[in-house]
């Protein structure tokens, strides 16, 4: 499920500001020299389900993981986990999961757009 949060899609940030600002929010990086993708586990209580907040990025300028890279960002999309078969995105995701994707990227929200150039 794409989460519509047009505040982060086509900005672009050093990715040395971006990695501090995602890892002081409490995400996990993967990337490899031309993309990035920022993960954060949710673990729902009351289902025992997991699901993944996730918020790509492409290089738009260098190579990652040197900080002086620039990346642009993409929307940011939530994804349910199925063990072992991996995670899945057309799902109906439960109301207070989205809401805690949206306090989420609330958090990264501003810090983004200060270190977007």
């Amino acid at each position: 499920m794409k989460l519509d949060q047009s505040e982060f899609n086509g900005k672009i940030i050093n990715f040395g500001d971006l990695d501090e600002t995602m890892k002081n929010a409490g995400f996990d990086i993967q990337w490899d020299y031309e993309r990035v993708t920022y993960d954060f586990k949710i673990v729902d209580n009351v289902k025992e389900d997991v699901y993944y907040l996730r918020v790509p990025g492409h290089v738009h300028e260098g190579e990652i993981p040197k900080e002086s890279a620039k990346v642009r960002m993409m929307e940011p999309y939530l994804g349910k986990h199925y063990y072992p078969h991996g995670v899945e995105y057309d799902e109906v995701f439960p109301e207070r999961i989205i809401e805690k994707c949206i306090k989420k990227l609330d958090l990264i929200r501003n810090q983004v757009k200060e270190d977007s150039v």
